[in-house]
């Protein structure tokens, strides 16, 4: 780990044109040699796009590893570049939408596509907020993490362990909460609601959170822009009429809304993740070999 993090230091000097190439590299070979990862990618897009060839599902499970690859190098940017080039390297779309509201307490909704940490290192070169942190196993690995997401305008970190009452008083505070909430964390505290179809284990805390705030919720989705070009972090319109008495209602709407994402960028979004991993009881999960 010590070895790969001192590669991305020296890496981080390069500019994006030639990161960018050299990332995407990376990735074609990573594809040909994560097997696990890419059977995981493939099986995802297979629940996903079941009307999609296999060839079709292969060629965005390729490009995605290219994507995932190239920001895992340019992660040494948001950890050791000056904030001026990470400004840079990210711009800034729909930022009227947050300013609307930023008056009550707000929720950054930023689903998991593959830019999401460009776009959090992004907010946090300008404006507080609040972020869910999880300590990472390696030692080594951890403070360069949180090195990289304190070393701005630090956030108020919390520990997914802490839960969300004191999330909730941060955002009555007035910081906005930049939340993450469309991966598997298991049953507690989620339901089983589609997304693309497929009964998903989901959390619910974007509808509690935003009830208990009275907060209003403005997307902020980060995609990965070719090559020299970098990242855009664009912030969507506050959404109307929610939350409601309904957390299952909720909580599909805000599938809905990464599902029309996805489509409009199947590629940049975190397949690599067991997102179907949880199953209703007695199903089996889709990521086991065959019988």
């Amino acid at each position: 780990m010590r070895l790969g993090l001192a590669l991305v230091w020296l890496l981080h000097w390069l500019p994006l044109s030639l990161l960018a190439p050299l990332g995407r590299a990376i990735g074609r070979l990573l594809f040909a040699v994560a097997r696990e990862r890419r059977n995981v990618t493939l099986t995802n897009l297979k629940l996903c796009f079941p009307e999609w060839s296999d060839s079709e599902r292969r060629r965005i499970a390729r490009e995605h590893f290219q994507i995932v690859a190239r920001c895992l190098l340019e992660h040494g940017i948001l950890w050791w570049a000056p904030k001026e080039r990470i400004q840079r390297m990210v711009r800034i779309e729909g930022l009227e939408h947050w300013e609307a509201v930023k008056d009550k307490s707000v929720i950054w909704l930023a689903p998991h596509f593959a830019g999401l940490d460009m776009g959090g290192s992004r907010i946090i070169t300008e404006w507080q907020g609040i972020s869910v942190y999880s300590k990472q196993k390696n030692a080594a690995f951890d403070r360069v993490l949180l090195h990289g997401r304190t070393r701005f305008v630090a956030p108020v970190l919390f520990s997914r362990q802490d839960g969300i009452r004191p999330v909730v008083k941060a955002m009555r505070s007035g910081l906005p909460l930049y939340y993450l909430p469309d991966m598997d964390f298991g049953a507690r505290d989620a339901l089983f609601v589609p997304f693309f179809g497929v009964p998903a284990a989901t959390i619910t805390g974007l509808s509690r959170m935003a009830r208990l705030a009275r907060a209003a919720v403005v997307p902020a989705v980060t995609r990965q822009l070719p090559g020299a070009q970098g990242y855009e972090l664009r912030f969507y319109p506050a959404w109307e009429n929610y939350p409601t008495e309904d957390v299952a209602a909720d909580t599909l709407r805000m599938n809905a809304f990464i599902e029309e994402r996805v489509r409009e960028m199947p590629e940049q979004y975190y397949w690599v993740h067991k997102r179907f991993k949880t199953r209703p009881p007695g199903e089996r999960s889709p990521y086991e070999p065959a019988e």
